[in-house]
């Protein structure tokens, strides 16, 4: 038995960006799960001994100021950045989503809502991420919520947009008219129109979460620093890197590459998904 696609779902998988985008997350995800696998080292293992050895046929990616294997320490790193951003994805694409649903369906909430929205846009989110986590300390729903909030009101403002432009539509006002419940039309008839742009929203947050997350090791105030992490390789060996310039090129190297990889995934889905782009094309 065939599986049946649909027109879009075809266009978007015949998409070049889109293929090279997700395979390269793919094999990221997948290098960050078989991590315990794929190398024999505990990352948390310290030698002083071997501190600095320049990578090797032992040492793949060389090891750190505290001789922790460099290829253990990025590949578990990348279960706590990737992880990191699904979680801040998940969070802020689903409080966005109500909360621009709520703001687009009563004029009352979109007043009061989307001023508070416009007060959290007015503050650099980089700041407002290090204030919170200076605020409530250094801890995985901390981070989470430190770089999950600046990016909820850029998911309000654009789901708002969409209902406020489907709500004049004329099946919407028609089920209004035959007394359908509005909690019900927004969630059958008004949702549906949402999860085109929020898909490419949601590449564009997770990819920003990873570099956020990145940063905030960098600047000291993120994960501890006995976590492994992206950024916290980086801070670690940006004291060293003339002297070992391993100790913070792959870390870096895989983040990059990373963000690179699911922006191409964004943009691809942007211009498969974009009707407006589409039709360019077309």
């Amino acid at each position: 038995m065939s599986l049946a696609l649909s027109p879009t779902a075809r266009r978007v998988l015949a998409s070049r960006p889109v293929l090279l985008g997700l395979a390269i997350v793919a094999l990221m995800v997948l290098a960050a799960i078989l991590a315990p696998y794929l190398t024999s080292f505990d990352p948390t293992i310290m030698k002083p001994r071997f501190r600095l050895k320049a990578p090797d046929a032992t040492y793949w990616f060389g090891t750190d100021a505290l001789g922790r294997d460099l290829f253990s320490r990025v590949l578990h790193g990348g279960q706590v950045s990737l992880f990191l951003g699904l979680v801040v994805c998940v969070v802020a694409v689903g409080i966005g989503t109500v909360l621009g649903l709520l703001a687009g369906a009563t004029r009352l909430l979109d007043a009061v809502l989307m001023r508070i929205m416009d007060g959290i846009m007015a503050i650099p989110s980089i700041l407002l991420a290090v204030a919170m986590v200076s605020l409530f300390g250094a801890s995985f729903v901390s981070v989470v919520i430190a770089i999950a909030f600046p990016d909820i009101p850029r998911v309000v403002r654009l789901v708002r947009s969409v209902v406020l432009s489907v709500r004049e539509e004329p099946y919407v006002e028609a089920a209004l008219g035959l007394g359908v419940p509005r909690w019900l039309v927004l969630l059958r008839h008004v949702l549906p129109n949402c999860v085109a742009p929020l898909t490419v929203q949601a590449t564009y947050i997770f990819a920003s979460a990873i570099l956020v997350e990145a940063v905030l090791g960098f600047l000291g105030v993120g994960y501890p620093p006995d976590v492994p992490t992206w950024g916290n390789i980086l801070a670690e060996g940006r004291n060293y890197f003339q002297q070992a310039p391993w100790t913070i090129f792959f870390a870096g190297g895989f983040l990059a590459v990373t963000v690179l990889s699911v922006n191409i995934l964004g943009d691809g889905l942007r211009d498969q998904l974009d009707p407006k782009l589409a039709g360019r094309r077309s």
